[in-house]
């Protein structure tokens, strides 16, 4: 999702957020800095009207807070609220909030900020996952740290998302300017920013909880893998986010400088079909796509075996989760049969062409060109087109929907209901599906686990997408820094259990 530029080459825009313009990104020597590289860098700090993971991954749980959160085990535990109790018919939600808690601005935390926050997701809010809130009926503020959410049927699923970007919680008095200046309760506040180059927090002093043991957090955006790496090398960073790049990883765990901490992800690493558009309106050239793929080679070729092969949207840390990878077994003459049936076939060839567009990054890039020549073996023409990410493929590929097939990693947690939505990018519309999804959202647990199996496999049967992999969570670190989680079950890279050794 980004473009391949040495971020150090290029000409950086400083765009400050309550500090100096002199304010510097440099890696420091201090022992209370710590720079962490990440790949993807957020288009701006507005996760309320911007899609995508690079926000939520900076910001959220270190400068947003929610009234939950996930904790490494991917359990809700408490953040903002000290304690919460449901009612007999899960309509009705209060929460005991934290009366020391306060916003970065200095204003009070209480439950008027909770109604205002929970509200202001149902009318000002603009991405995808908003309708997520639709259920909410009501917020009512009992007491200055008391707030009662009241839904408007029971929902399995309300709770969880508000550990997303979803529950954060904002104060009237500071979303006058969220692209460029976040207000929040978390442990860090956002310093400073050069665009291309770098994002700094800085230790919130009037934080409510335990302070982070770093005083300032530099988030260093290195497009370029390779360079990602060196910087770790030569000293420039202290930490990789995420592997981007697995022929690298052999080289940090061999040398006794590093730690490599690996584990798995929500990330479905997933091979998009444009369902409303033809052909892939056909169900059987979705399939026949889906024969035609090896994933198995695919995942060798393109992460070095590394990742995990799911066949569905649903990750192995889900409830329902169920190994679909087998449904369609590598089968290139089953996929000739099947396009052949569906009448594309002229002269030995698939007609017309598809146009594959993804993000401009390491892992789309290289499973691009295994789905592109694979799909070349059963007579389909494949055009690769990358896209910048993230504003060119968010807004081509995500909100305009011009696009055959894409492959895009898709980090949020449960996202499988994404597929409820007719109008999500997807295209994919199907009633038993949305019917499904009801039932497990307002069922008792085991109505829901067993209403999400279905949802998976009746997704797999219709070949709505194909699930290519799941990707690994591989994070390298000097041996100094310690407290990183094995397994990404967030959308946040949470800072505030990092410290050194």
């Amino acid at each position: 999702m980004k473009a391949r530029i040495h971020a150090a080459a290029m000409t950086l825009l400083l765009v400050t957020s309550g500090c100096s313009a002199g304010s510097s990104a440099t890696v420091a020597k201090d022992p209370g800095t710590l720079a962490i590289g990440y790949t993807a860098e957020p288009a701006n700090f507005d996760f309320t009207r911007t899609d995508g993971a690079a926000i939520p991954q900076a910001l959220l749980y270190n400068v947003y807070e929610g009234l939950v959160k996930l904790d490494a085990d991917a359990k809700i535990v408490p953040l903002l609220a000290e304690s919460w109790t449901v009612s007999g018919d899960g309509k009705t939600y209060d929460f005991k909030l934290r009366k020391n808690a306060k916003f970065s601005n200095g204003a009070p935390f209480t439950a008027e900020d909770v109604k205002f926050s929970l509200m202001r997701v149902k009318t000002d809010w603009t991405v995808s996952i908003k309708s997520t809130m639709d259920v909410v009926d009501r917020v009512d503020v009992v007491a200055p740290d008391h707030a009662r959410v009241v839904l408007t049927k029971p929902s399995n699923g309300w709770l969880f998302s508000l550990t997303s970007r979803l529950g954060a919680m904002f104060s009237p008095t500071g979303v006058a300017d969220l692209a460029n200046k976040p207000v929040g309760t978390g442990p860090y506040t956002v310093s400073s920013r050069r665009r291309g180059d770098s994002i700094v927090l800085k230790r919130n002093p009037d934080y409510w909880g335990t302070q982070p043991a770093y005083s300032t957090v530099v988030l260093k955006y290195i497009k370029d893998p390779t360079a990602l790496n060196n910087a770790l090398l030569s000293n420039g960073i202290d930490v990789i986010s995420a592997i981007t790049v697995p022929d690298s990883i052999p080289q940090f765990q061999s040398d006794d400088r590093f730690t490599v901490v690996e584990g798995t992800t929500n990330s479905e690493v997933t091979l998009a079909f444009n369902n409303a558009r033809p052909p892939l309106n056909d169900v059987r050239v979705r399939r026949a796509l889906s024969y035609a793929i090896d994933r198995k080679a695919l995942l060798d070729t393109a992460w070095a075996g590394r990742g995990t092969l799911i066949g569905s949207m649903v990750p192995p840390t889900d409830p329902w989760y169920e190994d679909l990878s087998n449904a369609y077994s590598f089968d290139p003459a089953k996929a000739k049969a099947l396009l052949a049936e569906a009448g594309l076939f002229q002269s030995g060839r698939a007609t017309p062409s598809l146009r594959l567009r993804i993000p401009n990054l390491p892992y789309a890039v290289s499973a691009a060109q295994v789905v592109a020549s694979q799909l070349a073996d059963v007579g389909v023409t494949v055009t690769i087109e990358p896209l910048d990410f993230p504003a060119v493929w968010l807004k081509q590929v995500f909100t305009d929907h011009d696009y055959d097939l894409s492959i895009i990693q898709h980090v949020e947690a449960r996202d499988i209901v994404t597929f409820g939505k007719p109008k999500y990018y997807w295209g994919y519309d199907g009633e038993d599906v949305q019917q499904e999804l009801a039932k497990a959202d307002a069922g008792t647990p085991q109505e829901q686990i067993d209403a999400m199996r279905h949802v998976a496999r009746r997704l797999s049967e219709d070949a709505a997408a194909d699930w290519l992999f799941l990707f690994p969570n591989v994070i390298v670190a000097k041996n100094k820094v310690t407290g990183f989680v094995r397994n990404q079950v967030s959308e946040s890279f949470d800072l505030t259990g990092l410290a050194p050794r």
